[in-house]
């Protein structure tokens, strides 16, 4: 073949790359958590309680929310083509209810595949693809116990209806200045926001 031809199965795959660039929804949503280890599943319960909040507002077009145990070097690639991108979690020492703060790709060394703090999910993005990084967040949530085989503690609960209505805020908001409003209004509260 030609230098600068493409073959047929690779000009198929440059058109659905455009068509899916074209599809993907401008903001993503990541929880991650065990829904078997107590206060660890408050990530995927908001997940799934803001899939239903979106339907019933009519803007889960606009979202695209993936829930995993951990997060992991593959989701880099969700974040391709998005506007924003917000990382839900709980925390054991994120004072109640909760903690919002904007995170960078970071430039430490990856050592692991799996496990990544959100930091270092947006830093792979930046070493595989050309793509930008889109504007991130961490949505850290308040929990108090994490043994397997818990439910969801009180505490959690409160925090996780407390976390709800900003992540409804954020959603009718879906804008990278009105999330940086949010996250200097917390800290004006005077809430030290930890890691995720």
């Amino acid at each position: 073949m030609p230098p600068g031809k493409c073959s047929s199965a690779c000009a198929q795959s440059l058109e659905m790359q455009d068509a899916l660039s074209v599809s993907v929804a401008p903001v993503v949503v990541f929880a991650c958590g065990n829904p078997s280890r107590g206060d660890d599943a408050l990530g995927p319960l908001l997940l799934d309680q803001l899939q239903i909040w979106l339907d019933e507002e009519g803007l889960a077009d606009g979202f695209e929310l993936i829930s995993d145990f951990q997060w992991q070097i593959e989701h880099a690639l969700d974040l391709v083509g998005r506007r924003l991108a917000l990382f839900v979690d709980a925390g054991q020492q994120t004072p109640a209810p909760f903690a919002f703060r904007q995170v960078q790709a970071c430039d430490s060394t990856i050592t692991g595949t799996h496990a990544l703090s959100p930091e270092a999910v947006l830093s792979v993005l930046v070493r595989v693809s050309p793509q930008p990084v889109p504007p991130a967040f961490v949505l850290c949530v308040a929990g108090a116990s994490f043994e397997l085989g818990d439910g969801l503690s009180a505490a959690a609960a409160r925090n996780a209806d407390c976390a709800f209505e900003l992540l409804k805020n954020l959603c009718r908001l879906s804008r990278f200045d009105a999330w940086q409003v949010k996250v200097s209004d917390q800290e004006a509260e005077g809430a030290p926001s930890p890691q995720a």
